[in-house]
């Protein structure tokens, strides 16, 4: 999701792009997002009748280039921090689980840390979680970028804060549901050299854990940061 990315330090499912102002390129030029033209972007901004005031507000001059749009889209995108869930309001002392929120608060520590380290819920590490090769799209994940085999598959640990609304789950959205995630990690994880050591085995999670355990996800979604007025569209 497009929140707290200020603490990233890789962007992407591969970590293929290391710095804020720079990831706007990919979706803007990708032929399979916005296929666009920097150029013509720049050119739109231009005709646009409000953008030369708001460049001339933000920078001091009216003058638009892909420079100035790119650190504006960074500063933008960095001010979308999620930070007031029931989660961060209960850490603060504010509110309290239920129990059924805690008995899944304390599954999760024991069961999903490793990886989905908190605050974040991410350690922001890149793992082969045992999902099998997309043969459609044959995303191979950090192997793109470095080159190395022992990277095959390794995709970054995705933060789990508003999970209940980032549906599709995986990095190729086969996962419909958390319940079809949870699935996986149970009884569908695939062996092979890159994966995991820490889940060799699976999760083993039963019918009960996994009630609790969605009980605490829940607490992740922060509605403050949802329904803020200013990111939506």
């Amino acid at each position: 999701g497009l929140y707290n990315l200020v603490w990233q330090k890789q962007l992407h499912w591969d970590g293929g792009i290391a710095n804020l102002e720079v990831q706007p390129l990919a979706p803007i030029t990708a032929p399979n997002e916005m296929a666009e033209d920097l150029s013509n972007v720049i050119e739109k901004l231009k005709q646009d009748a409000d953008y030369p005031r708001m460049f001339n507000a933000a920078f001091g001059t009216d003058e638009i280039n892909s420079q100035k749009m790119l650190l504006a889209l960074a500063q933008f995108m960095g001010m979308m921090t999620s930070s007031d869930s029931k989660y961060d309001r209960m850490k603060r002392g504010d509110v309290t689980f239920n129990q059924q929120e805690q008995a899944g608060y304390e599954i999760f520590k024991q069961k999903c840390t490793s990886c989905h380290t908190e605050p974040m819920f991410t350690d922001f590490s890149f793992r082969n979680t045992g999902i099998p090769l997309n043969q459609t799209i044959k995303d191979y994940g950090r192997m793109g970028i470095t080159k190395r085999s022992e990277d095959s598959l390794k995709f970054k640990v995705p933060s789990l804060r508003n999970v209940f609304l980032t549906y599709p789950y995986g990095h190729d959205g086969r996962f419909p549901s958390i319940g079809s995630m949870l699935d996986h990690y149970s009884s569908g994880v695939q062996q092979s050299a890159s994966l995991d050591p820490m889940l060799r085995n699976g999760i083993s999670i039963d019918f009960n854990e996994r009630y609790y355990l969605v009980q605490f996800l829940g607490t992740l979604t922060d509605s403050a940061f949802i329904n803020d007025k200013r990111f939506a569209p």
